[in-house]
């Protein structure tokens, strides 16, 4: 009897049900849950995954699932790590339009055009298909040269298994780097002249009466730099949300075990 039991925990068990959801997280709407993490929970299939339709990050690492198919609804998932299960598409993917980190390591993912679908996700900077720590890959990435080749399918993705390829980092050094040599050129009325040996020191004071011509470089920086500003203020709204459903959670549950990430 103890057995059978057993047996059907277990195939409960590889099923993700809205019961499951509830007791990992402490919420009781399925739609209320943000983050997710269910890694290495013998998951074959995703059942009612689905129904988290405010879902933000979701983790089901190390598991046995095939198909991802209940994943196509969750229009906010940013990072999804599905690396070590045995997936061989991505096509459901192709509708998670804030996805911006995902990792598929260690899956059966056989060529690029198994990317093909990713390709309209155009907040999608980050994708893992090789992790050498853990020895995860895919059968596509026993070819050295897969990385040109993700590049040219999925066009806005900056970071490839951990290493970034481009990106705002590496602009924005090389807009610095201009811009703090054209701090050296000062324009007059016979002009441009080089003032690299009488130039102020940083802070004394009136040093920035003195203006360096307006130009596209010092646009494109003050631009970037907005850019950041702006992510800054995101990345802090979601950490005060994030904060703030981990204090509801551990205040419905005392197992603080229960709660994910």
């Amino acid at each position: 009897m103890d057995n059978r039991n057993n047996k059907e925990e277990n195939l409960d068990n590889s099923r993700i049900t809205p019961e499951m959801l509830k007791s990992r997280t402490g919420e009781f709407d399925l739609e209320s849950i943000l983050f997710l993490k269910l890694r290495g929970a013998g998951i074959h299939e995703l059942g009612c995954i689905g129904e988290c339709l405010n879902l933000e990050r979701l983790d089901l690492s190390n598991n046995h699932i095939t198909h991802l198919a209940p994943l196509s609804s969750l229009k906010m998932m940013v990072a999804l790590n599905l690396s070590c299960n045995r997936i061989s598409s991505l096509e459901p993917l192709a509708s998670c339009d804030s996805l911006q980190t995902l990792n598929v390591a260690g899956n059966m993912l056989c060529s690029v055009d198994s990317l093909q679908c990713l390709k309209g996700l155009r907040k999608l900077e980050s994708i893992r298909l090789r992790d050498p720590v853990y020895n995860l890959s895919n059968p596509f990435c026993l070819n050295g040269s897969y990385r040109p080749a993700v590049l040219e399918t999925i066009p806005s993705v900056r970071v490839i298994d951990g290493d970034r390829v481009t990106g705002t980092g590496s602009d924005l050094y090389h807009l610095c780097r201009d811009i703090d040599n054209s701090l050296k050129r000062f324009i007059t009325s016979n002009g441009t002249v080089e003032l690299a040996g009488s130039i102020k020191p940083w802070v004394e004071e009136g040093f920035w009466d003195i203006k360096p011509p307006q130009s596209t470089i010092i646009e494109e920086t003050y631009k970037q730099f907005n850019d950041i500003l702006r992510e800054c203020k995101e990345l802090t709204k979601r950490a005060d949300d994030a904060i703030s459903q981990a204090e509801r959670a551990l205040n419905i549950r005392s197992d603080t075990n229960s709660y994910v990430f």
